[in-house]
């Protein structure tokens, strides 16, 4: 259903694969998944990206498995994390790796550091899109 692909003409990627194809016809395009809790609430301490990364993994594996999809199931992801040091979007990073949310991440993939995000306080927020089984 899924299909990656890294050409040899460019770099070898760290993780995530520079094409991904999918052979399947219906695709699932997810709203961007934010450190929210059931009340609406941003969550963790302000400057806690590591509570935030959790609540967002969290909150990505609930709307994915309401669509029929799991985390090898996507396509495509983004990662924003407000902060232009390398670093700190690196922890995320590996703190997603590390996560159940960590096959969606091996797929064609985009870090980003950004200014700010919709929520006051808000760290980090993540996109997917998934391929639905048929």
């Amino acid at each position: 259903m899924i299909e990656k692909l890294n050409p040899p003409t460019v770099h070898d990627p760290a993780g995530y694969s520079h094409i991904t194809v999918s052979t399947t016809g219906r695709l699932a395009h997810l709203a961007g998944q934010c450190p929210l809790d059931l009340a609406g609430t941003v969550v963790g301490a302000p400057g806690d990206y590591a509570a935030q990364t959790d609540q967002v993994v969290a909150n990505c594996l609930a709307v994915l498995a309401a669509a029929g999809a799991r985390p090898a199931d996507v396509v495509r992801s983004i990662v924003y994390v407000v902060s232009p040091d390398s670093g700190v979007l690196g922890s995320v990073w590996q703190r997603l790796a590390e996560s159940e949310l960590a096959p969606a991440f091996t797929t064609a993939s985009t870090l980003l550091g950004v200014a700010a995000l919709g929520y006051e306080g808000q760290l980090v927020e993540i996109d997917l899109t998934a391929a639905l089984p048929d």
